[in-house]
């Protein structure tokens, strides 16, 4: 378990049999559903690898925007975005650079329809469907439409068997998991405000889903 991730967890009581990583045979089932649902699926074994499949899936001078997500985190692709050596435009840098809260809060809005926005979700099901939720909506926002391309990068800890368990999950990993780290980090809860459920991607080779054969993220 990532460091940042034990740290919470005895205060967040978390359900444990919603975190465990899965069966060779039920990662198989849950690709091969997703695919059937019209999402691209690439699996990987490590993070490293994740990050790497990043630098060569986006390609040069594209906009790219990131919503909050522990696992991006985790590869190293939040830091890779700012600092690394790539051609693309960081709007999220541009963003934070911005001091009048208004505006910021317009650029926020604005990067939903970035080229590429990167995200993860909170629960997978082996039947094919994502869930993902937000106290404010700028992480999920871009998800369904706003964006031209998405990817979700996931650690295969988050696949459960039914769409059930993957809201299960969201109540019971992932935010208790969110909600410590919200009050650490900003000094409030966090909310189950803003839920999606994302059953199918109807558009063609727009929504990629990275999954890493480790456990990563909430």
């Amino acid at each position: 378990m990532p460091d940042e991730k034990a740290a919470y967890a005895d205060d967040a009581g978390i359900d444990a049999e919603l975190d465990e990583l899965p069966s060779a045979d039920a990662v198989e089932e849950t690709v091969e559903n997703l695919e059937a649902n019209g999402f691209d699926v690439v699996v990987v074994d490590t993070a490293e690898d994740a990050l790497e499949t990043l630098q060569s899936h986006i390609p040069a001078d594209a906009s790219v925007m990131n919503g909050h997500s522990t696992t991006l985190e985790e590869i190293g692709f939040d830091e890779y975005l700012s600092d690394g050596d790539h051609d693309w435009e960081s709007l999220s840098d541009r963003i934070w650079g911005i001091d009048d809260d208004a505006e910021r809060q317009a650029a926020r809005r604005d990067a939903q329809t970035a080229d590429y926005f990167l995200g993860s979700v909170n629960g997978i099901s082996q039947t094919g469907e994502l869930v993902a939720a937000d106290r404010s909506g700028s992480r999920i926002g871009a998800y369904p439409f706003a964006a031209s391309n998405v990817v979700i990068v996931s650690g295969i800890n988050k696949i459960v068997p039914s769409l059930e368990d993957a809201l299960d999950r969201l109540e019971n990993v992932a935010y208790p998991l969110e909600n410590e780290r919200a009050k650490e980090a900003y000094g409030v809860e966090s909310a189950i405000a803003k839920q999606l459920i994302f059953r199918q991607e109807l558009e063609e080779d727009r929504t990629t889903v990275l999954l890493v054969r480790e456990e990563l993220g909430y």
